[in-house]
């Protein structure tokens, strides 16, 4: 009679595993191949430092089907005669006010990585009163990851390494954020297979905008040499 009940009660917690995971499942949103959606914007000046430049050409197109892993990439250009031009690229995804938890996943391919100053890979989101930047950069140049700090406005350093990507090759990002409040938290980095965590979290700032979207931006060296990346896979899982 004990085993029975035993058994029954094991039959109840599996039961109850699963459908709890079942719910956890069904309530995350997934925005998946945002590489092949139409409505990119982007800018050069205001990607500068203080939003000020310098100003650089700029261009971006999906239906890539090599270099590419589904067979529609986005490649992504940058030019200038001016040394550390930058451009930034973002796909607004509407408002997701309720979501808490953030996942961007993508993969990346350079053919000259040694002309990229950084890489950064970006969520923003908004809910009518306060703005949380999930700013991430893989900062070429040093060799390692930093964040961005929100509302102090700079970069901070991670010590996580980021070494300069192999050529001719796609390489897999993971980020994962969390906002608790008027919080941003960077909760992990996973780079072709090797997880950081690192649980850093900075105040958010006011914001009067509702907004989720994904970005993505380059940055050139001194030398000032055309540099173009293609992007694949682009997903953001939010809950």
């Amino acid at each position: 009679m004990v085993k029975k009940a035993s058994k029954g009660l094991l039959i109840l917690m599996a039961l109850f595993f699963l459908a709890a995971v079942s719910v956890r499942s069904s309530a995350q949103t997934v925005k998946g191949q945002i590489q092949r959606m139409s409505g990119w914007e982007s800018c050069t000046i205001c990607a500068g430092i203080n939003a000020s430049g310098p100003a650089a050409t700029i261009a971006t197109f999906s239906g890539n089907g090599s270099p590419s892993l589904s067979g529609d990439s986005r490649v992504f250009y940058l030019a200038s005669s001016a040394s550390y031009a930058d451009a930034l690229w973002w796909k607004q995804l509407g408002a997701a006010n309720w979501a808490t938890n953030l996942r961007y996943d993508l993969d990346f391919y350079l053919q000259t990585p040694q002309d990229a100053q950084a890489l950064e890979f970006d969520n923003n989101q908004a809910n009518g009163q306060m703005r949380w930047i999930f700013g991430t950069e893989c900062n070429i140049a040093a060799g390692r990851w930093d964040v961005w700090g929100n509302a102090s406005g700079n970069w901070m350093p991670t010590g996580i390494p980021c070494a300069m990507p192999t050529p001719f090759k796609w390489h897999h990002l993971t980020w994962e954020f969390k906002r608790n409040g008027g919080w941003v938290t960077y909760v992990a980095v996973t780079l072709d297979g090797v997880k950081h965590y690192l649980n850093w979290s900075f105040p958010a700032r006011r914001s009067g905008s509702n907004e989720l979207n994904v970005a993505f931006q380059m940055d050139n060296r001194a030398n000032h040499v055309p540099f173009k990346t293609w992007l694949d896979n682009v997903t953001l899982t939010y809950w």
